[in-house]
């Protein structure tokens, strides 16, 4: 039988692994090559992790990588910021484009779209290659 010592282990293992995996995010095109590929994961920090901001969309500058919910596309957008815009509402408003795309996406991000910025240590995105192909098949993407 196990001691509580070991209970209160498993348990721990088990809310560092949820914290952890929350805080990954698999990469679904090849939008962004070669900064990172279809099937690698990347760290981020969130909006809004279980009631908590860890980043604020209003500090995001030009360069910045996002992930967003875009309006044109079903999933998560992973997209850079190439420029800002101040909306007539008086808001920020980002214009993303993929390292690996020719045109801008086709509509401005608001603050509130943003779920999450890709953590980097100077200008290299954190980055686990290829370990989420393995997601993209369960979820055949």
């Amino acid at each position: 039988m196990a001691t509580e010592r070991e209970i209160i282990s498993y348990l721990a293992i088990i809310l560092l692994g949820l914290i952890l995996a929350q805080h990954l995010n698999v990469v679904v095109s090849g939008s962004m090559e070669p900064v990172f590929y279809r099937g690698d994961v990347v760290i981020i920090e969130k909006t809004n992790f279980m009631g908590f901001s860890e980043m604020d969309a209003e500090d995001l500058k030009i360069g910045d990588i996002i992930i967003y919910d875009a309006t044109w596309f079903a999933e998560p957008v992973i997209h850079r910021i190439v420029g800002i815009k101040q909306g007539s509402d008086g808001k920020k408003y980002y214009i993303t484009k993929g390292d690996n795309n020719s045109n801008a996406d086709p509509a401005l991000v608001s603050g509130a779209q943003v779920k999450a910025k890709v953590i980097t240590i100077g200008n290299h995105p954190l980055v686990i290659p290829k370990i989420g192909y393995i997601t993209l098949l369960i979820r055949g993407l």
